[in-house]
């Protein structure tokens, strides 16, 4: 296999399913491949909040001058966005020794693709000299590839009804799943302020270190500023975090948590935290690019994380007119979202996406809701996420505003060409 997109393929091809949840294979290939994390490791699982929390852990951590790796997924448009050394996506040459090595490793075992790339991504990890290692988990928790691998610190973010084929019909159940990436001994930081029970009484029966929001950190903040508290250490005066909305002080938070139980063998000094939060960056989370009109692009893709984007669109002020661009998996609960968005929402842009996952446009126009009384919403299909935004511009009026959301392929399909610069028809 000559480029990573050869690799990509062979992996595509080689397992019959995309979802096959067990760690046995992934263990056995870790196994022969003896690959070894030998510096801290931060294990990130939830629902809502995980790739905004992994963003932080490693922005304040390198301002801290650590060495940092990140596994994150998905990518919005380039495969090698899922392995960052050093603050930086690597490069896919860099990846190609490690995908020959699985490759070599697996002998007999066939591997999904995740769980192919995911050795393929920590083997580089576990062999760059880094000082910390920070791994998003993809779905779940307890078969989830990343947790063939020991965490020295749990994050568990928000809890919500996601993947729920897979991981179970409720909260309790959800979470049960997700707080299989606790260790016995290790901190267990639970960032959700209303977590299931089963978190809870899973952390404790393996007798994990739990960090509870409320009990062993908390937050507060007002108009300009916001403050930390937590077991014998106070950051206060903070600015808030680079990241936008309501929700990211509950990441921030969580990750400062995370950072502190590891204080002996990794200390932060408050300035890391300042500097680490005031810089960091993500894309496609609640992500506005000035132009005219505003874009803002947000992958919420289940009920909380769109009621949270609606309450922070609600919060930017006044806009004459809303285009929403959507796109979204079929098996999400597809109304629920739209629901939620209605208010909001003056013009929607359904778009196909390229995955046979994918809802069509034309299911999603039929699945539209009813105008309220007295509006008159537009409904419109198009054939690519690049399609939609360009006829919502076309339909938009300087002042106006376009909100992409949904999907990662929905994000990612605006950002292929770069992020866009809007410029409404009305602006000479």
């Amino acid at each position: 296999m000559k480029t990573l997109s050869d690799w990509l393929a062979h992996c595509d091809a080689m397992h019959p399913t995309s979802m096959d949840l067990s760690l046995e294979r992934t263990v056995e290939v870790k196994r022969r491949l003896g690959i070894t994390l030998s510096v801290p490791v931060i294990t990130v699982a939830g629902t809502n909040g995980k790739g905004s929390t992994c963003a932080m852990l490693e922005s304040i951590a390198r301002h801290a001058g650590y060495r940092t790796g990140l596994y994150q997924k998905p990518e919005l448009v380039h495969f090698e966005e899922r392995c960052r050394v050093l603050g930086e996506p690597v490069q896919a040459a860099d990846l190609l020794p490690h995908f020959e090595a699985v490759e070599q490793a697996r002998g007999e075992i066939t591997l999904t693709k995740f769980e192919f790339t995911t050795l393929a991504i920590v083997r580089l990890l576990s062999m760059a000299g880094l000082d910390l290692v920070i791994l998003e988990v993809g779905l779940g928790g307890r078969y989830d590839s990343v947790n063939a691998f020991d965490t020295d610190c749990a994050v568990i973010t928000s809890i919500d009804l996601d993947h729920m084929e897979f991981l179970g019909p409720d909260r309790e159940s959800i979470g049960l799943e997700k707080a299989q990436i606790m260790r016995p001994g290790k901190p267990a930081i639970v960032s959700d302020p209303v977590p299931p029970q089963t978190v809870i009484d899973h952390g404790q029966g393996i007798g994990a270190d739990l960090w509870l929001v409320g009990r062993d950190f908390n937050h507060a903040g007002d108009r300009q500023q916001w403050s930390w508290s937590g077991r014998g250490r106070r950051y206060t005066g903070m600015a808030y975090p680079a990241l936008r909305g309501a929700n990211q002080l509950l990441n921030a938070a969580g990750a400062i948590a995370a950072l502190e139980s590891l204080r002996e063998r990794l200390p932060i000094t408050a300035q890391a935290v300042r500097t680490g939060l005031a810089l960091v960056e993500l894309p496609g989370r609640f992500q506005i690019v000035p132009g005219q009109p505003t874009l803002v692009l947000d992958v919420a893709h289940n009920p909380q994380s769109v009621s949270a984007l609606a309450i922070n669109l609600d919060a930017m002020g006044f806009y004459p007119r809303t285009h929403a661009v959507f796109g979204a998996m079929a098996d999400k609960d597809i109304p629920a979202l739209l629901a939620r968005m209605q208010v909001l929402v003056d013009e929607w842009h359904f778009c196909d996406l390229p995955t046979g996952r994918a809802a069509k446009a034309a299911d999603l126009l039929a699945m539209a809701p009813a105008a309220p009384a007295g509006r008159t919403i537009g409904l419109h299909g198009h054939a690519s996420p690049a399609d939609a935004l360009a006829a919502a511009v076309a339909g938009a009026d300087p002042a106006d505003r376009i909100v992409v959301f949904g999907s990662f392929y929905t994000v990612g399909g605006v950002l292929k060409d770069g992020l866009p610069r809007l410029t409404a028809r009305h602006v000479g």
